[in-house]
């Protein structure tokens, strides 16, 4: 196939594909999410499926960088378009908040700053400490707080990052239609980037809901109107 012939997004993927194997990590991860976006607004969702993996792989090589330097800093203040920050792993407290958590990785981002950004909310009565992701959803869940609350330990902020996407994860419901949990987890992603399980589930739910679209079109044309009538879901019908 010509890269004239390519759909938008394959050509996207392709070029996603090249800057990984530059480690254009930044670069890379851009063209790889509007791959995904072109192709979820096409209903490729076997597509999607192959474009996560690439674009886990950057996020992964740029976690990678982040977290090799081992140190936990700590943010208390909202972050200015004058703020000089650099790569690194951050943790947001009050009297800063999860909005404050979601401008800095995004500043972060776009100056290819390798970088991690958790947020944490006050104790609970219970004594444990609740950590947020705000994007296109809201994703909190509650863990034990570390030894040392005032410096919390590299450890400690590795897994409530990984606590927080399992908490996406298990939010979504199994008994929704694929195409659905596909939507529920690119919100999650968006979220919550820096989680590998939460970009294999995508892949997963991809996989199921291009399953389930090419048993639609199986069917009998007034049997597939319904079927797609009840996944809200354009017809497929081109034979009747």
């Amino acid at each position: 196939m010509t890269a004239a012939r390519m759909s938008p997004n394959t050509s996207m993927l392709a070029k996603a594909e090249r800057a990984l194997s530059r480690h254009q990590w930044f670069e890379a991860e851009r063209l790889a999410l509007k791959a995904l976006e072109l192709a979820r607004v096409a209903r490729a969702f076997d597509e999607m499926a192959r474009i996560i993996l690439p674009l886990q792989e950057t996020r992964r090589q740029r976690m990678q960088v982040a977290a090799a330097l081992g140190k936990v800093t700590i943010v208390k203040e909202s972050v200015a378009e004058d703020t000089k920050i650099s790569a690194g792993c951050y943790l947001v407290q009050p009297p800063a908040v999860g909005a404050d958590a979601r401008r800095l990785r995004l500043a972060l981002l776009e100056r290819d700053a390798p970088s991690l950004v958790l947020c944490r909310e006050p104790k609970t009565s219970m004594g444990l400490c609740p950590i947020v992701s705000i994007g296109q959803v809201t994703i909190r869940t509650r863990i034990d707080p570390p030894k040392n609350w005032d410096k919390p330990s590299f450890s400690w902020y590795l897994a409530a990052l990984e606590q927080l996407g399992d908490a996406a994860i298990a939010s979504i419901d199994r008994g929704i239609e694929p195409v659905r949990q596909v939507d529920a987890l690119l919100q999650c992603l968006d979220s919550h980037p820096d989680h590998e399980k939460l970009h294999q589930a995508l892949a997963d739910a991809c996989k199921l809901a291009a399953r389930e679209d090419r048993r639609i079109a199986e069917l009998p044309p007034s049997r597939r109107r319904a079927a797609a009538s009840a996944l809200d879901q354009p017809s497929v019908d081109e034979d009747d």
